[in-house]
């Protein structure tokens, strides 16, 4: 992608031709703004992490708008120091945050529950007897398996429900006062008709059966937002919206806003994978593959959900719970240790010489293993986590083999559920990856295409990940004049992209095949340290 001239950013910051995107992960919240040619003009974040309050995941409703402020603060601070204009005006915006989980409001508008996010997994009664009765796959962390959950509990806050959303969907609300979602982020609550773009009508009607049954005159299709494609009128941003992104009042309301979606959707667009046959791979606090369909799935399958793109197209999503967390603890010990050897560099330099040292590994890993559950992993079986290392006393416990073994770690699960892709028949052109694993160039990518056997790309915005990818979701609401979402990523955003691809190593591939022999051979242990570590 063409840089363009600073003199022209400045003049695009103060003309209002510029759009935000703001996206809610799950350890940081980060804001980027870009302008008409897509280009990020500066990014702003925070750090936050999850509660665990009452055995249940969540973040606080305070938690959320401190840290889009902070986030946002940053970011206009940057731009103000950068380019000497401080951005009154934005031409669009939107947000987009983790996906699925259950934020549940009464009809005044009051949050009945703490938020419960998509890392809890307490809805296993719900999700199989949703996926039972509707024949299609209910994950645990999708909203309707939630709300579901707390009928079948019969949860006193259920005779006060009104209205159910996710993160995005409520961070949206409060911005333009429009309960709406994009058609990505919905179909982490209830099964999207590719047909219609739309709830799945027939799936609707067999729910609320289940639901009148329990809870007669609840109208399930009452409490779910509304569902809008990417480009679609969303609102836009109020002046009480303005007001909690900006409590200075230096930012104006009236900039249109996007559909707000999930952070797999923005991943997708991020790495441009949204036409049939392309995927990505959005490695953060979990791993997921998003895997474009040609036509539906054959079988119902519980390793796989079946979303959609921002667009309204099919996707198969492998979600794994577990992702770079525990990958990022090891890390902060050496750094620490580093610190007190009295080495100067920072965190950044030790993720750079611990990822290079990995390449030095064994391709099996040198017989360690590495468990990467902090939290329960639908995929595995496994309803809680406790993060292990395990080797036998003639594995070679060095550096190179450790770190290898973090990385193939936060690998694992996600190539057990692609495996039952390539059973399927689902074949990929090309596999995008992005996150902030992949800023070590050459590293975490190649051991990846190792793990899913298939060429990985990694694409000069692949750190900006999902922030930059709504925000060019907010351009594209701003600027997208009916086009197609594919055509207008193809010709208008990615048509100059650097881009880098991983072929898999025969060496690494063979490696990593007896690595995850072991590893599924393993799981048993870690069974057994969730039954007798409380």
């Amino acid at each position: 992608m063409t840089q363009i001239k600073q003199i022209d950013v400045a003049a695009a910051i103060a003309a209002g031709e510029t759009s935000l995107g703001i996206e809610l992960g799950s350890t940081r919240i980060k804001a980027c703004l870009i302008g008409p040619d897509h280009q990020p003009i500066a990014t702003g974040s925070h750090a936050w992490e999850n509660q665990f309050v009452d055995r249940l995941w969540t973040y606080s409703v305070e938690a959320v708008w401190e840290g889009v402020q902070a986030s946002v603060a940053d970011l206009l601070a940057q731009v103000e120091e950068a380019y000497g204009v401080r951005p009154t005006s934005i031409g669009a915006l939107g947000v987009s945050a983790m996906m699925h989980g259950y934020l549940a409001f009464s009809a005044e508008d009051e949050l009945l529950v703490p938020f419960r996010t998509w890392r809890n997994t307490t809805t296993e009664r719900a999700a199989a007897e949703l996926t039972e009765v509707l024949g299609f796959n209910f994950p645990l962390r999708w909203s309707a398996s939630h709300v579901y959950e707390a009928i079948l509990d019969d949860e006193p806050h259920v005779s006060e429900l009104a209205f159910i959303t996710t993160l995005a969907g409520y961070v949206h609300w409060r911005l333009t006062g429009r309960k709406v979602l994009g058609v990505g982020d919905a179909s982490g609550m209830f099964p999207i008709d590719p047909a219609t773009r739309d709830y799945d009508a027939d799936m609707l009607a067999r729910f609320q059966g289940l639901v009148a049954a329990r809870r007669p005159g609840l109208d399930v299709a009452s409490l779910l937002p509304e569902v809008l494609v990417a480009g679609a009128d969303a609102g836009t941003l109020t002046a009480e919206g303005a007001a909690l992104l900006d409590p200075t009042g230096t930012l104006q309301p009236g900039a249109l806003v996007a559909p707000p979606e999930g952070d797999a959707g923005t991943g997708m667009i991020a790495t441009n994978a949204v036409a049939p046959r392309t995927g990505n791979i959005s490695a953060g606090t979990s791993i997921f593959a998003m895997v474009v369909l040609e036509k539906p799935l054959e079988s119902v399958h519980e390793e796989l959900d079946i979303v959609t793109t921002p667009a309204g197209d099919l996707v198969a999503m492998v979600h794994c719970n577990n992702g770079a967390s525990e990958l990022g603890a090891w890390a902060g010990v050496f750094t620490e240790f580093a610190a007190a050897m009295g080495v100067v560099g920072g965190a950044d330099a030790v993720f750079e010489t611990l990822f290079r040292a990995a390449l030095d590994g064994e391709a099996d890993g040198g017989g360690l293993l590495a468990y990467n559950y902090l939290s329960g992993e639908p995929i595995t079986g496994l309803a809680e986590g406790r993060p292990l290392v395990v080797r036998t006393p003639g594995s070679r416990l060095t550096l190179a083999n450790f770190m290898r073994t973090q990385l193939y770690g936060a690998f694992g699960t996600l190539s057990l559920g692609m495996r039952v892709l390539h059973d399927e028949g689902v074949e990929l052109d090309s596999m995008f990856a992005h996150g902030g694993m992949f800023r070590t160039a050459g590293v975490a990518q190649r051991l990846l295409a190792a793990a899913i056997g298939a060429p990985v790309t990694v694409g000069d915005t692949a750190s900006e990940g999902g922030a930059w990818g709504m925000a060019v979701l907010a351009e594209f609401r701003r600027a997208g004049a009916g086009a197609e979402l594919s055509d207008y990523l193809g010709s208008r955003v990615f048509a100059d992209a650097a881009v880098d691809v991983a072929e898999p190593d025969a060496g690494d591939v063979a490696g990593y095949a007896a690595w995850l022999e072991q590893y599924e051979a393993g799981l048993a242990i870690e069974r057994a340290a969730a039954d007798a570590i409380r």
